[in-house]
């Protein structure tokens, strides 16, 4: 449980990072859904709850990206490094092999 509460904060650090009040809103969310569960005695709800909490950390890390308002009609993405994949180009008539 701990290591999943801690992967999450390091998660929210990196998928928010530079936006504060992201930060500041997913460290509260992170802690009060943890600290809401801590009596939890159910195996099987607890398990539940760590599926639940696993998937999260997933995707945040995989789905989430930052956009930055530049003008009234410009967002500017920022992508993390491990989001970008290699793109195989489109090809009309693709090539059979």
């Amino acid at each position: 449980v701990l290591k999943l509460f801690k992967l999450l904060h390091r998660t929210r650090q990196e998928v928010f990072k530079s936006d504060t009040r992201a930060l500041e809103a997913a460290r509260r969310k992170i802690n009060e859904e943890f600290r809401n569960n801590q009596d939890e005695t159910s195996e099987e709800r607890i398990s539940e709850l760590l599926k639940i909490a696993s998937d999260v950390e997933v995707i945040l890390r995989t789905s989430v990206i930052q956009a930055v308002h530049k003008d009234s009609d410009k967002i500017v993405l920022i992508p993390r490094k491990d989001l970008l994949q290699d793109n195989t180009p489109y090809l009309d008539k693709p090539t059979k092999k």
